[in-house]
């Protein structure tokens, strides 16, 4: 097999899913981190959309993030993937998986990015680890119209913090509530695709210290923006994500 070619925005919390799940069924990869922009020409130029990840390998090109946590599954045994085999469990992650995509993973990248991006000089740290030095460099130079960009890509007006923080502290609280039952994981007895899924995703909010890429830390970030950070991450949902990071991130399947 040639060497499997991932394609990212090294910050992503898309991408980081999709790095969680190559890296816990022990598939060597290559990351090709790009900047916001340059990464639809790219993606679309290896086959995929206009978003990322894509995975390019030698048979198929993915560019969903569920569609490459379900390629990792089929190089692992049953008891590890992160589907189960089981119809009516497999139904209830995939329904828990797509609910938190559709809302936890927008909602909270867009509450990020109404904080982060007048952070300039931390924003361009952050944001362009990894990516060509062309591209590094276009960023830093034209980064108010990279800003403009943004936030109508993003549909990011005034107010929309404060609603998209309401929809996270939403989505923790149904989070909690689920696992208050004693339940260890999100859809029962074992690891699976939910958690991996809400634990990558929360991390636009939680920036755990566990991450494909380095994250600021609330003690770098804004004073306003780090006390939404350490207010969820002391959350039930909150300590359950970054237990699942902790325990999860780097640990081989066979161990879940």
């Amino acid at each position: 097999m040639g060497v499997r070619r991932l394609i990212t925005i090294p910050i992503s919390h898309y991408c980081e899913k999709a790095r969680w799940a190559l890296d816990r069924a022990g598939l060597g990869y290559v990351e090709e981190r790009h900047v916001q922009g340059v990464h639809r020409v790219v993606a679309r130029r290896a086959g995929g959309g206009e978003t990322v990840p894509v995975l390019v390998t030698d048979d198929v090109v993915l560019g969903e993030s569920e569609a490459i946590v379900r390629y990792a599954d089929e190089h692992l045994p049953a008891p590890a993937r992160l589907f189960p085999e089981e119809p009516a469990l497999c139904a209830h992650v995939e329904a828990v998986s797509r609910w938190l995509d559709a809302g936890l993973g927008p909602d909270g990248r867009r509450a990020m990015y109404a904080h982060m991006l007048g952070q300039r000089k931390l924003m361009l740290q952050v944001n362009c680890q990894g990516v060509p030095a062309w591209e590094r460099r276009t960023m830093t130079g034209l980064w108010p119209l990279a800003v403009w960009l943004g936030k109508g890509a993003l549909a990011i007006r005034p107010g929309t913090a404060e609603r998209d923080e309401r929809r996270v502290r939403d989505v923790f609280d149904a989070v909690a509530e689920r696992l208050a039952d004693g339940r260890p994981y999100l859809c029962g007895e074992r690891f699976t695709a939910a958690d991996l899924t809400f634990a990558a995703l929360s991390a636009a909010v939680l920036v755990p210290p566990d991450y494909g890429v380095r994250l600021p830390q609330p003690e770098e970030l804004p004073p306003a923006l780090a006390d939404i950070i350490r207010g969820l991450r002391e959350h039930p949902a909150g300590r359950f994500a970054l237990a699942l990071v902790r325990d999860h991130r780097r640990a081989p399947a066979i161990a879940d």
